[in-house]
């Protein structure tokens, strides 16, 4: 059955800017009108009829089975048939510093991320990276991202989407992981979404911070602390992943004075694209 992410925030594509009840609210059998986005593509784009099932899921936990029961020019409904309480995450807590890159690589990256279970990726600018957004380009931007992300939780099953936190600079980000509170700027689509309790841990310091490292002769493979840490019943790991020029000396001295231990992953130098799927695969193997 189709997969749609159902979201009770402001719709970034409604104009209305209406805002729609979480499903948990609403009993089973209840009725629901869907988002401008939901009937977009489910009943224009897949020309879905009355009868027609499929999944819903708002992020708060868990996915509802549907069946259509009206379609409209502009309004489509459905009934709330059965929830289903798993939400598949990972089970570890994984928010990545990611430095970012262009166009299709970017995509790929946050695609590859979500699929794997990552829980946040702090958008990231660097001295030598490649992407340096405006003021004015930043909403546009972080509402494409995070819709990526929302569309690879739709394809793989994922009920609770990452969240994708606007860029600010490496060094800034550095000093804010040592907060006891961390804030959280997100699309509006999640904003909502974004103060549930479950996404409240990314707001404290991690249990272990590594940095993606070139491979260097002398340099250890593996942070000593990461088995240990992967032992913890939900460990919470920040990964910070630099550019395809790499990190600057001066960034990476500020993370290693600020925690972050070096994670040597292979003889090969990663793309920035690869070393978020290469990493978050690593640690989920190393937790099972």
């Amino acid at each position: 059955m189709r997969r749609f992410f159902y979201a009770t925030s402001n719709d970034t594509d409604n104009a209305e800017n209406t805002t729609y009840p979480r499903l948990s609210t609403l009993p089973i059998g209840a009725n629901v009108e869907l988002t401008e986005n939901i009937i977009h593509h489910w009943c224009r784009v897949l020309r879905a009829n009355v009868g027609d099932k499929g999944v819903l899921f708002d992020g708060f936990g868990g996915e509802y089975q549907v069946q259509l029961q009206t379609i409209s020019k502009k309004h489509a409904t459905v009934t709330l048939l059965t929830h289903i309480e798993d939400d598949r995450s990972a089970s570890v807590l994984t928010k990545i510093g990611l430095v970012m890159s262009r166009a299709e690589r970017m995509d790929y990256a946050i695609q590859k991320s979500t699929e794997l279970g990552v829980t946040a990726i702090q958008l990231l600018s660097s001295h030598h990276g490649e992407v340096n957004l405006k003021p004015a380009q930043v909403e546009k931007k972080l509402a494409h991202w995070q819709q990526v992300a929302i569309a690879a939780c739709e394809q793989c099953g994922l009920n609770r989407p990452p969240l994708i936190l606007a860029p600010i600079s490496i060094n800034d980000w550095l000093l804010k992981v040592v907060d006891s509170e961390q804030e959280m700027a997100v699309s509006p689509i999640v904003a909502a979404l974004s103060q549930d309790a479950y996404y409240h841990r990314l707001q404290q310091p991690a249990d272990l911070r590594m940095q993606l490292s070139v491979p260097a002769l002398g340099q250890p493979a593996m942070p000593e602390l990461l088995p240990v840490t992967l032992k913890q019943s939900t460990p919470y790991i920040e990964l910070l992943i630099g550019p395809e020029g790499g990190l600057s000396d001066d960034e990476c001295q500020q993370a290693s004075e600020l925690g972050f231990h070096p994670w040597q992953i292979g003889p090969r130098v990663l793309r920035t694209e690869t070393a978020p799927v290469v990493a978050l695969a690593t640690l989920h193997a190393l937790s099972h």
